[in-house]
């Protein structure tokens, strides 16, 4: 079963996630749906596709919220 982040998260439009780009580094985003995990973080993201930024933008009730302070950098794989 999905959550509503989830479900937020999987409707997002694909003409707009063509449109949308990082506001750190203008790169391309990716969603990431998953479990929230210990830390708290949303489980609808939007990720940035940069390997050297490493953003990753909440999506709240279906709204990408892409602003740099609501972001998250992710650890370096």
């Amino acid at each position: 079963m999905m959550t509503q982040d989830q479900s937020s998260a999987a409707a997002i439009d694909p003409a707009l996630l063509d449109i949308l780009a990082c506001p750190a580094c203008r790169s391309a985003l990716q969603v990431r749906t998953g479990e929230k995990p210990a830390g708290g973080a949303a489980s609808g993201e939007l990720v940035c596709t940069n390997t050297d930024c490493r953003r990753a933008y909440p999506i709240r009730e279906g709204i990408p919220i892409l602003l740099i302070d609501e972001s998250r950098v992710l650890p370096a794989e």
